[in-house]
């Protein structure tokens, strides 16, 4: 399907089309990913099919399913990575997936029981924390280091666009596997069958220079003395730990950004609902920025493209508080999508560019924990704070955070940034 080995002089998306492995990989990843969004869709289209438990109103269980869905994320967020410097990420990858499809079909035969309902979702959500960083890392290994911001360029891309794509169809493809498939199991059986597909293609990659860096596997699994050796390497390289502080916040801002969505949404004539538009606005930009990146990434070089990317995020949530009109909206929300592009494809390149084989799935099984608590904490503070404030001094108090944060971040990075991107 692909050629076998990528161009060694290549740059740019180019080169990752002619490298038959990232190219499995990432189509594993956008299977995988479309997989997880649709997952979350029919979960959510299932609960009217379980009655509460005693005592419990029917509303709560909405609640109690978020948790159940989320929770995984927050404590399991770094465990994935012990496992990834142990074993061989092909099996990681493969297995996880497999697991997640047969988990989700036994949703289908299982008894319409709440409790275990909320048991399968939990269980499907934490093996996607074993999934995330052994993807991760397993980018350094079948791409060459010239071709890392192209690659993550893509990647960020393709996370964008599932977010996207997958809940937009996620509800027209389970209809249509109702009809077409059954009742009974149809919608099970598609989302069973993206994980299996996403398997396949990861099954097909070729990680030949894998094993070489995978610890050995008779090592006693202890993971306090696993995370207590991550963070001795984040504390020693301050490079890596400063790139994990830029994305942790700007995660932060991206799920800030989610909760203020639904609170602005009707402001400019949306229903609460369509909140969608401006998080799909903000996707569209991220999609935009990274292709830039990712085509013309080693022109770029020298250039302060964090700093950028936290200035125009600044700008435009200063900006936002005298925005009226829906489509100068929609607009910013676009603008500062490209500014967090400028960010996240950057960053995520030189932690992988500066972290060695033998650390990776410490390294990234700690990015991973820490971009979860990101996304989750924002949205239990945000709604308080515009109670308490109003959206507008939110947003503008947001506007000086970001700014501030870019400023200090960059000034302690550019002597070295410019030599590892």
């Amino acid at each position: 399907m692909f050629p076998t080995e990528p161009a060694a002089v290549n740059h740019g998306f180019g080169a990752l089309l002619k490298n038959r492995n990232f190219m499995l990989l990432w189509m594993g990843q956008l299977l995988s990913q479309l997989g997880d969004k649709v997952f979350f869709v029919l979960v959510v289209a299932l609960l009217k099919n379980y009655p509460p438990l005693p005592g419990l109103k029917e509303s709560s269980m909405y609640s109690i399913l978020m948790v159940a869905f989320t929770l995984p994320a927050i404590l399991l967020g770094s465990a994935g990575g012990i496992f990834v410097d142990r074993f061989s990420k092909k099996l990681i990858l493969v297995g996880s997936n497999v697991l997640q499809a047969i988990f989700a079909l036994l949703i289908a035969f299982s008894p319409k029981e709440f409790l275990l309902f909320l048991i399968l979702t939990f269980i499907i959500s934490a093996l996607a924390q074993f999934f995330a960083p052994a993807e991760q890392a397993a980018i350094p290994v079948v791409v060459r280091k010239e071709n890392f911001m192209a690659a993550n360029a893509l990647y960020s891309s393709t996370m964008m666009g599932a977010l996207i794509i997958g809940f937009a169809i996620g509800e027209p493809i389970l209809s249509f596997a109702k009809t077409f498939l059954g009742a009974v199991y149809g919608q099970e059986v598609v989302v069973s069958g993206l994980y299996i597909l996403s398997a396949v293609a990861f099954q097909l990659v070729d990680f030949k220079s894998d094993q070489k860096f995978v610890s050995d596997r008779r090592t006693l699994i202890d993971p306090w003395a696993d995370f207590k050796e991550g963070l001795r390497y984040l504390k020693k390289n301050r490079l890596v730990l400063n790139a994990m502080l830029q994305l942790t916040t700007l995660y932060c801002v991206l799920a800030a950004l989610m909760a203020l969505a639904i609170r602005l949404a009707p402001d400019f004539g949306l229903k609460r609902e369509q909140f969608s538009f401006f998080l799909a606005a903000a996707g569209v930009g991220i999609v935009l920025g990274a292709a830039i990146l990712g085509h013309w990434g080693n022109k770029f070089h020298h250039k302060p493209l964090p700093l950028v990317g936290f200035l125009i995020m600044a700008l435009v949530l200063g900006v936002f508080t005298f925005a009226q009109n829906l489509w100068l909206a929609l607009g910013l929300c676009g603008f500062l999508g490209v500014g967090a592009s400028l960010i996240g494809v950057p960053m995520q390149t030189l932690i992988q560019h500066e972290t060695p084989p033998t650390m990776y799935g410490k390294v990234f099984g700690f990015q991973n924990h820490a971009v979860n608590i990101a996304l989750s904490a924002p949205l239990a503070i945000t709604g308080p704070l515009i109670d308490q404030l109003g959206s507008r001094t939110v947003l503008l108090g947001m506007s000086f955070i970001v700014a501030g944060v870019g400023v200090w971040t960059w000034k302690s990075t550019r002597r070295v940034l410019q030599d590892v991107i």
